[in-house]
């Protein structure tokens, strides 16, 4: 049985459909590579951030609990 012939989204290039392709059912495989990213760029979170993330969290879920469970007047 053939595989289904696709077009890729990307480079409109034909490509097979094979199963446990990784990436994309749209994209052919040399469109479907993740691009590497650096992890020095990221870098690791101080403390001071990690406290700031954790108030708008904290925030954030306050303010969806508030809109969920609100008596309507």
């Amino acid at each position: 049985m053939p595989f289904p012939i696709k077009i890729c989204v990307v480079c409109s290039q034909e490509f097979e459909l094979k199963p446990d392709k990784p990436g994309f059912a749209n994209r052919c495989p040399e469109c479907s590579v993740p691009e590497s990213t650096d992890q020095a760029d990221q870098g690791s979170i101080d403390a001071g951030d990690r406290r700031n993330l954790s108030e708008v969290n904290e925030a954030r879920r306050r303010a969806m609990r508030d809109l969920l469970y609100r008596k309507d007047s």
